[in-house]
């Protein structure tokens, strides 16, 4: 069984076993409290201290996983203790519960020495594959210096040469990933890690140990090309065994590689014919790298192309084809068809092609765009705004300023501010006595060193207490955006010339709460399901990580259960990395009002996990995100509490605006 499908199973089980006696489940409940607290108090690490000493397998394993998400370097003596436990999946916990200990605040040197002797002595003795993994993926991501980097780098190359088991691989390609990818910069991979991702990324594995298999080794090949294209070590040989790869994500790595000019043109070509439409994505991007001589002729035939999410990449590539008259015409065309881009779903591509006809032929772009800034759609009004900007339209954009939609509003006042500056900020000031966050936050912004603060001041601060009065944790960055400004001109939010403060306030609770952490519902979620239905396009089926997160497990059951998600949509659609969705107000910066806590672990950002889109440690909103492919930078920075089971079609479908019809949550009894 790969390493995936084992945490799949291990993630699924239920997170109160029948068999359960109540002292080791009233342990772990008081286990998670104290995290989810943060751990304020001693009482609260003698909590969950205790629990790693705990005869009760899942106790120790929840107990070494709250150490390491604290993320407090000073504990690494304590998840120390585990690394030597007499399970193994307590000391593979625990491996990763170091890495994610010194990713917090800045670790000493010492301490991150310690933790690197103790790994590397850990594997000399190690016999469970699964432990070999995790140590290899904690090598890779932990905070070192150059010495250190070289270091890893060798034990990551020497394991190479003998390690025969498919964990083991996962672990090594992991390492190997973060390696390249966090420290690249300060120092290089060495020539022999260089070969080692080569051959981890040929289809049979060179040391005869594993069968010939490609389809259990194929997320090992999809980190050890990422790791190559992040190093700049790949070769001829090894782009044309990816860009042939029975896996699709494996072509499409291969795409980015040959964005490079050392490699023929020829192999992106051939990937625009590929049969998988995320291998022809990323063939358009890597064509636009190789300039417009390459990415125009292959943009305008994609325009044809039978997947939509081809087609609006394609049409966003032609923004630097003015050259070519057939680009020209086929944008025109398109901006032109009004009439179909106001059906349901169908708006998508006159938006793509206006803002690409305002860059490749500035007149025409200037032509089209008086009949999308009047448009019963509010996502065409926001694709104009952003083409007036490219167009230096300030009348349009002091229009759209004064949208009914907050998004339309965001879009031109951030386009004002690169056209105008400080000219419009009586533009800027209007829109403080708005509700949404994100356009609350650009026009602070915007204000920000005003050479006519008296007409500011009054109206940021009138906002700023409006939302602390609000009590909302997520209008966090609107009030650090405006207390900066006011900083700017010498103001306190609070009144009184002259003052300044360092922060803005919290308000009042940043994290799920105790009484999120119901032992009932922690049963009834023991096992459960999530049918997530999408107006004209599909339904996907998702399982939910009650063992692995269970406050936010919890918290997207309750909102869904309780009609939250019904009616909100999908704002953000990146082909090729994520589609976003449940904001009430469709952008990034307005979710349910509280802030939930993180709870990452070990569950990999694969393609159809299922995360909590957050903007900063802890600041997560109930926005869900699910990743369209594999993205390994997402690894231990975002809670992953969901894997779609089924459906996961469905997902490549999704357009920007797509409405969640609704959230069912199905328990082992409704199954």
């Amino acid at each position: 069984m790969c390493g995936l499908c084992a945490l799949c199973v291990l993630a699924a089980r239920p997170a109160v076993d029948a068999q359960d006696v109540p002292a080791p489940r009233a342990t772990r409940l008081a286990i998670l409290m104290a995290e989810d607290r943060r751990a304020p108090a001693p009482r609260d690490l003698v909590t969950i201290r205790a629990g790693t000493r705990s005869p009760d397998p899942e106790t120790a394993v929840v107990a070494v996983r709250a150490l390491g998400r604290l993320e407090r370097p000073a504990l690494v003596p304590d998840i120390l203790l585990s690394l030597r436990h007499e399970l193994p999946e307590v000391r593979a916990e625990a491996a990763n519960a170091l890495g994610q200990a010194l990713a917090g605040a800045d670790s000493p040197a010492a301490t991150i020495d310690g933790a690197l002797n103790a790994l590397i002595a850990r594997l000399n003795v190690e016999t469970e594959s699964s432990v070999r993994g995790a140590i290899y993926e904690t090598l890779g991501r932990i905070p070192t210096t150059v010495d250190g980097i070289q270091r890893v780098d060798n034990v990551l190359v020497t394991a190479f040469a003998h390690e025969g088991t498919i964990e083991g691989r996962l672990g090594l390609a992991s390492g190997f990933e973060a390696l390249v990818r966090l420290h690249r910069r300060q120092q290089p991979p060495s020539d022999g890690a260089i070969g080692a991702l080569r051959s981890m990324a040929a289809t049979t594995p060179p040391n005869g140990r594993l069968p010939p298999d490609p389809s259990r080794d194929v997320r090992v090949r999809r980190l050890a090309l990422e790791a190559l294209i992040a190093a700049e070590g790949m070769d001829r040989p090894t782009l044309d065994h990816a860009a042939d790869d029975p896996d699709l994500q494996v072509r499409r790595l291969a795409m980015r590689a040959a964005s490079a000019s050392t490699f023929p043109v020829d192999t992106l070509t051939e990937g625009l014919t590929d049969s998988a439409a995320m291998v022809r994505i990323d063939a358009l991007r890597a064509m636009r790298v190789r300039g417009s001589d390459v990415i125009c002729p292959g943009a305008v035939i994609a325009t044809g192309d039978s997947d939509l999410q081809v087609v609006l990449a394609a049409l966003d590539e032609l923004a630097i084809c003015g050259a070519s008259t057939d680009a020209v015409a086929i944008l025109q065309h398109v901006v032109d068809d009004l009439t179909n881009a106001g059906k349901p779903r169908a708006w998508h591509r006159a938006a793509h092609a206006l803002v690409s006809l305002a860059s490749a032929a500035p007149e025409r772009g200037a032509a089209a765009l008086g009949q999308f800034t009047g448009s019963r759609i509010w996502q065409l009004r926001m694709y104009a705004a952003r083409t007036a900007a490219l167009l230096k339209d300030r009348a349009a954009l002091e229009k759209l300023a004064d949208d009914p939609d907050d998004n339309v509003r965001e879009a031109a006042v951030d386009g004002l501010v690169k056209i105008a500056a400080h000219d419009a900020d009586a533009v800027y000031v209007r829109q403080l006595t708005r509700n949404g966050h994100q356009v609350l936050r650009t026009a602070a912004a915007a204000l920000a060193g005003t050479p006519t603060p008296d007409a500011a001041v009054s109206a940021l601060r009138a906002c700023y207490q409006r939302l602390v009065a609000e009590g909302h944790d997520n209008s966090h960055d609107v009030r650090a955006a405006i207390e900066k400004t006011l900083q700017s001109v010498g103001a306190d939010p609070r009144g009184g010339p002259g003052r300044t403060r360092g922060s803005a306030p919290t308000a009042s609770r940043q994290t799920n709460g105790v009484g999120d952490l119901d032992p009932e519902d922690l049963r009834r979620l023991a096992a459960a399901r999530a049918r997530v239905t999408i107006r004209d396009v599909g339904i996907f089926e998702l399982v939910l990580f009650t063992r692995e997160a269970p406050a936010t497990v919890l918290r997207f059951a309750r909102l869904a259960e309780s009609g939250y998600y019904n009616g909100l949509t999908f704002h953000r659609v990146v082909p090729n990395f994520v589609i976003q969705g449940g904001s009430p107000g469709a952008n990034e910066y307005i979710g349910d009002a509280m802030f939930m806590r993180d709870e990452v672990g070990r569950w990999p950002h694969v393609r159809g996990a299922v995360g909590i889109s957050t903007r900063g440690r802890d600041t997560g909103d109930a926005q869900i995100f699910v990743d369209l492919v594999d993205n390994p930078r997402l690894n231990h920075n975002y809670t992953v509490f969901a894997q779609i089971l089924n459906g996961v079609e469905v997902i490549d479908q999704i357009l920007e605006g797509d409405v969640i019809e609704r959230i069912e949550i199905t328990t082992p009894s409704s199954f």
